[in-house]
Order: structure tokens, then C-alpha cells, then sequence
């Protein structure tokens, strides 16, 4: 008996004749509904960033984004985990909630061409340019070339992520003609490394966790994608190296194309509340864009030239707004300069077929300035 009630005190006792738990309970105290703040202060200033898979670059961008212009009542950017490059410019046409996406330069032709979606680069506009997506055709062992995969299974990830995009634009464009399937990357190289797949198509900014989580023993190898005059419109000549990948990656390079990924917006009509929610989320943007280039953020946003122009798209009105004020005339000057001369040097490199370093593009960049002068 002494070991029951004992048995009661410490915990909450439960069976007939002993006294109900709710008695037991602390009252809950109700706030008053005043005190909570109305749903309408909430999201007033909310913005919502559609960024992509989870083992993808760009939620990791936009979870940037949250971090660094967050500002309570002011600004709240929220990340969403989404489909990808496609996926997200269909967001921007037709999702509740999303204001913002990050996708690819080669996503508005896809929409126009193939989709027929009517004036799209009128409805869909861009904030800035960001970093590049690198195209990795990872096949297995057996398989030495792209030509070697005519007619086998590859995997271009989830519909709607950038693999689905340009992974299939690459082999379309190469006339080589692959029974394409459509699952999760990670999924996929399970798959391959069973021997249900051949190859799995990935585009994302390198190095990617897909691959440096492998530390040995790989299910498939690297293979090259030779740049060409038929990836001459939205792309650029770029190369995986040893130092991105170690464990698929021996020694040299392997080389492949890489693709612009844009900022973009809806063109919402300029009285309108989506675009006074977009004007303070670009502004902060634009004023914060330092922080963003400073660790722990993702490294790539030190290469970003927030003026650069991106070749087929329109840059938002509220964005070329904010550049102007933001950015002195004499820098803002520069800035354009920059943006003219990164355009044209991408041409450039384009026809070259061997992109510049970075120390090369500066070098080269100030003896343009120059002759500019002169």
C-alpha cells in the first residue's frame, strides 16, 4: 500500500477511485487575444523564396537570404524547399506565397519554346545574376563517353530541377538519345550503383554533397561534356577538377558546361502590395549583399556581380531602382561597365572554348577600363 501511494505521488495516478488527472493539472492560463499579433502584421512584410531539393545549391542560397535580410517586423524572407530551376519559375507564376525563386538563365526559352506559356519574359524578371551551375554526367564504369549512353537509363533527377532541364537539353542538343527516368539524385545513385541505372544527370554548383560525400569507391565516373557552337546561347565552357571531387577525380580535369542562375521575380504592377513587399526585400538585398559575400555564407557569392546583365531577360524595374540610388554615379558607371564587359567576355570565352581565371578576368578588366578612358 505504503508502495502505491508512493507510486502516486511521484507520477500521475491513473485506474478507479483515484482522483482524475485533470484535477491534478495546473490550470492552463489562456493569453488574451490581443496580445497575439493579427495575421495580417505578420505577413505584411514576408517574403517567400522558392529555392530547391534539399541536397540541391539552391536552398542553401536562399536559406542565405534568410539569414542575412531578415529584420523582424520590418522583413522576413523565408526559404521553401522546392523543385528546382523549372519548378520554380512555375512557382512564380502560380504559387501562393512565392515572391521570389532562384533559377536558371536557359529557364525562360524552355517556357517559351517548349511549354508555349505566353509572354513570359514580360511576367517573369530578374533581381540580379548569381553564381553558375555546373553540368556533371555521372555514368558508370563501363561507359568511356556520352555516345556510349544511346539508348540507356539516365536519371535527370525530380521533374522540374535543373537536371530535368538542361541534363536533357544536353544529350537533345548532342543527338544522343537516352531512355530518360525521373528520380531523386540520391535515390538514383543507389540505383546505378546496383546497375538498374547507367548514368545520372546533376546540375548543380560544384563541389556538390551528391558527390563529396563519396569518399571512396564510387558507383560511377565523370564524363566529359565538350563545349560547342550548340551551346553557344546560355552557356559557358567550365571543368570538375580533382580538387572538387577528389574521390571520382584522379588527376587533370574533366571538362563540361555550366549555366547562369538567375534571381528572378514575378513583374508584379508597380502600385501593387507585391511589389512594395518586393521593393524593401530587393533593397535590403542590394544594401546587404557584403554580408552575404562573408563566411559562414555559401562561398560563391563572392563571385556574383549584382550588376551584371543576364542575355534574354529583363531586369525588375524596382531592382534597376535600387541600383541607381545605392550605387554612386561614378561607381554605378563602373558597375555598368562591368556588367558590359562580364557579358562580353562570357561571349568570348564562349567561342574561345577556355574560360579566363579570376585573377586573368581583373587584369584583363582593368586594361578595359583603360581604353575606355582613352
Amino acid at each position: 500500500m505504503r508502495a502505491w501511494m508512493a507510486l502516486c505521488v511521484g507520477m500521475t495516478c491513473l485506474g478507479a477511485g483515484l482522483a482524475p488527472a485533470a484535477a491534478q493539472a495546473p490550470k492552463r492560463i489562456e493569453a488574451p487575444l490581443t496580445a497575439e499579433p493579427r495575421k495580417n502584421d505578420v505577413n505584411a512584410w514576408t517574403i517567400g523564396v522558392a529555392g530547391g531539393l534539399l541536397e540541391g545549391s539552391y536552398i542553401r542560397y536562399a536559406a542565405d537570404l534568410a539569414k542575412v535580410l531578415d529584420d523582424g517586423d520590418n522583413l522576413r524572407v523565408i526559404p521553401l524547399v522546392t523543385f528546382g530551376a523549372v519548378g520554380n519559375v512555375s512557382d512564380l507564376l502560380y504559387l501562393k506565397g512565392v515572391d521570389a525563386a532562384i533559377t536558371q538563365s536557359d529557364a525562360l526559352d524552355y517556357f517559351k519554346r517548349d511549354l508555349n506559356i505566353p509572354r513570359i519574359g514580360d511576367r517573369i524578371h530578374y533581381v540580379s545574376p548569381l553564381f553558375l551551375n555546373d553540368v556533371h554526367i555521372c555514368a558508370r564504369p563501363e561507359y568511356k563517353s556520352l555516345k556510349d549512353l544511346e539508348g540507356k537509363k539516365v536519371s535527370f533527377n525530380t521533374r522540374g530541377s535543373a537536371a530535368n532541364l538542361t541534363g536533357q537539353i544536353v544529350f537533345r542538343r548532342l543527338n544522343i538519345n537516352v531512355e530518360a527516368v525521373f528520380v531523386n539524385n540520391s535515390i538514383a545513385m543507389e540505383q546505378m550503383r546496383k546497375g538498374e541505372l547507367a548514368a545520372i544527370a546533376h546540375v548543380t554548383a560544384k563541389p556538390n554533397d551528391l558527390f563529396t560525400s563519396v569518399k571512396s569507391d564510387p558507383a560511377c565516373r565523370f564524363l566529359p561534356v565538350e563545349y560547342s557552337s550548340v551551346f553557344s546561347d546560355f552557356y559557358l565552357p567550365t571543368s570538375l577538377k580533382k580538387e572538387d571531387y577528389p574521390a571520382f577525380i584522379q588527376s587533370g580535369e574533366v571538362p563540361t558546361i555550366a549555366v547562369q542562375n538567375v534571381l528572378a521575380v514575378f513583374n508584379w504592377p508597380k502600385n501593387s502590395d507585391r511589389n512594395r513587399k518586393l521593393v524593401r526585400f530587393i533593397d535590403a538585398y542590394f544594401s546587404k549583399f557584403e554580408k552575404l559575400q562573408q563566411p559562414p555564407h555559401q562561398p560563391k557569392w563572392k563571385e556574383i556581380n549584382v550588376a551584371g546583365t543576364v542575355p534574354g531577360w529583363t531586369r525588375y524595374a524596382a531592382a534597376e531602382e535600387a541600383l541607381a540610388r545605392l550605387v554612386p554615379n561614378e561607381e554605378k558607371s563602373s558597375a555598368q561597365l562591368r556588367g558590359q564587359f562580364e557579358s562580353f567576355l562570357n561571349a568570348q570565352t564562349a567561342r574561345r572554348g577556355s574560360p579566363l581565371s579570376t585573377q586573368e578576368r581583373e587584369a584583363l578588366f582593368g586594361e578595359f577600363l583603360k581604353w575606355q578612358q582613352r
